[in-house]
């Protein structure tokens, strides 16, 4: 009989882990005549003798049930374990991902605040150049943009199409130096938003009388005959006194100077008269 098999056997069915195994023997008197029926294995019984053999221990004592417990126990705490590692790097990869969405959402944000600022400007501007308008000279000359106030005339400067000098003019007996040429203001009505001035250029004085806000005044120096004329835009008429800009063509387009006279062809000589 396996020993060892009954005492696992025992341990599975909830037993203390104790057995008792006989050997069937036959019976012999003992010493003092009388026949033991039977006797521990450890008491030395012969081979002729009914033996008892008594196996004592707790279950477990060769590794069998308590090593596979320790070894399900140490499982589930490494499982626990890394599931507690897995979650809190989720948990940390979590975090990451929410500052860096919220980094690039700030991002998307100023850049969407630039490109409107982009497009708000792009809209003055294109509203700038749609008020900017041509119109006749009272010199019955097409003129330049007209500028209608400040604003304009920096988007006139900006073009650089000619030359801008703003002006503010206070009532006076004397000349106002504009650029290259004198202006005098004479008189202003507000409410008619007209005014008469007095331009002074290549030494000669040229009054424009009733002139009215917004109107191009036009008047030629020397050198601008075959060029567009020198224009006055006033867009402010006040008591006594005029805001607005003078307009000149830029020095790049002046006329060309005059060709040089060819020269004069040379007078034969007489030839000498023979002795």
């Amino acid at each position: 009989m396996d020993i060892g098999a009954v005492w696992r056997g025992d341990c599975r069915a909830g037993g203390a882990g104790r057995g008792r195994v006989f050997h069937a023997v036959a019976a012999e008197p003992g010493p003092g005549g009388s026949a033991k029926t039977e006797q521990g294995i450890d008491g030395g019984a012969g081979p002729s003798q009914l033996a008892a053999g008594r196996i004592e221990g707790t279950c477990g004592s060769d590794g069998t049930e308590s090593g596979h417990d320790a070894g399900q126990s140490r499982a589930e705490s490494i499982r626990k374990e890394q599931k507690a590692s897995d979650d809190k790097l989720s948990a940390q990869l979590g975090e990451v991902q929410k500052a860096s969405d919220e980094k690039i959402g700030a991002v998307a944000t100023e850049v969407g605040g630039a490109k409107k600022d982009i497009e708000a400007t792009k809209t003055d501007l294109e509203a700038t150049k749609g008020k900017l308008e041509r119109s006749l000279g009272d010199m019955n000359v097409m003129s330049g943009l007209i500028a209608h106030n400040r604003d304009d005339l920096e988007e006139l400067r900006r073009r650089g199409d000619r030359n801008y000098y703003e002006f503010t003019l206070q009532r006076s007996k004397s000349a106002q130096r504009v650029g290259p040429v004198q202006m005098a203001l004479n008189r202003t009505d507000p409410k008619k938003a007209k005014y008469t001035l007095t331009v002074v250029a290549d030494d000669k004085t040229i009054e424009k009388k009733d002139k009215t806000s917004g109107e191009p005044v036009q008047f030629y120096v020397k050198g601008s005959a075959r060029l567009a004329p020198y224009e006055i835009v006033v867009f402010d008429v006040g008591k006594n006194q005029i805001t607005g800009y003078l307009a000149t063509p830029k020095e790049g387009g002046a006329a060309p100077p005059p060709a040089a006279a060819a020269p004069a062809a040379a007078t034969p000589t007489a030839a000498p008269a023979k002795p």
